[in-house]
C-alpha cells in the first residue's frame, strides 16, 4: 500500500467519523448524510482496492480509470444538486404556506383585540 493511499484512507475515515458525529449531535440529518456516507465508503473501497476502478473503467468502455473517477464524481454531483433542489423547493413552498398562516392568524388576533376593546369601551 502506498503512502498516498494510507493518507487518503485516514482522511476518508476521519471524514466518515466527522459526519457520523454530526448526525449524532443532530447538526446534520441522516437523510442528507446518507449520500455522503455512501460516497465516502465507496471511495474508501476504491482507495484500498484500486483494481476495482480498472474493472469499472473496462466495463464502461472508458480508456483510463481517472476519467471513470471524474465521471462518477460528476454523476454524484448532479444527483446531489437535484436532491438539494427538490428539498429547497419543498421548503420554499412550506415557508410560503406558513407565512400565509401566520398572516391570517395575525389578522384574526388584531380583529379579536379590536372586538375586546370595543366591548370594554361600551361597558
Amino acid at each position: 500500500m502506498e503512502k498516498l493511499q494510507i493518507i487518503a484512507a485516514v482522511i476518508l475515515i476521519a471524514s466518515l467519523l466527522f459526519i457520523i458525529n454530526m448526525i449524532r449531535k443532530r447538526t446534520l440529518e441522516l437523510k442528507y448524510a446518507l449520500a455522503w456516507i455512501l460516497v465516502l465508503v465507496v471511495v474508501l473501497i476504491v482507495d484500498l482496492v484500486p483494481a476495482i476502478l480498472n474493472v469499472i473503467s473496462y466495463g464502461f468502455g472508458i480508456a483510463t480509470p481517472v476519467n471513470t473517477l471524474f465521471l462518477l464524481a460528476f454523476c454524484f454531483s448532479i444527483v446531489l444538486i437535484f436532491i438539494l433542489t427538490v428539498t429547497v423547493s419543498r421548503l420554499s413552498d412550506r415557508i410560503r404556506q406558513l407565512s400565509q398562516a401566520v398572516a391570517l392568524n395575525e389578522a384574526r388576533i388584531e380583529e379579536l383585540e379590536r372586538a375586546v376593546k370595543a366591548a370594554e369601551w361600551r361597558k
